[in-house]
């Protein structure tokens, strides 16, 4: 399997677990690249209402790229791809948080909004 971006472990049966939470989830996509079938790629994210966009909102919670691929337009096909489905949704807009990648957003058309916060529990 080739390696992940920024993955460092993942517990199997933690994965296993939300594997299966997120093919049943109907607010939940996962998209996946393959070549020569074998995974490369994939994003995953969700949709919810909000009140503050006046509609729903889709944001992507993970998306990588095997480092060996990366620049050849997987990560933009991903990123296509998820946004047609959140369109299809009726979503206002996609957002997501990065530290590494902000000018491959912004080669998107994305644009910095917001500082991002988190707490471990």
């Amino acid at each position: 399997m080739p390696s992940l971006c920024y993955l460092v472990y993942v517990e199997e049966q933690a994965f296993h677990h939300a594997f299966s939470e997120l093919l049943a989830s109907s607010q939940a996509h996962l998209a996946v690249a393959e070549t020569a079938q074998q995974l490369v790629g994939y994003v995953l994210g969700f949709d919810h209402s909000t009140f503050f966009a006046n509609g729903r909102v889709a944001w992507v919670e993970e998306i990588t790229v095997s480092e060996a691929l990366r620049r050849q337009g997987i990560g933009q096909l991903l990123m296509q791809e998820f946004e047609a489905w959140a369109v299809a949704r009726g979503c206002k807009l996609v957002a997501l948080a990065t530290r590494r990648a902000a000018a491959f957003y912004q080669a998107l058309g994305y644009e910095e909004s917001a500082v991002y916060f988190r707490k471990l529990l």
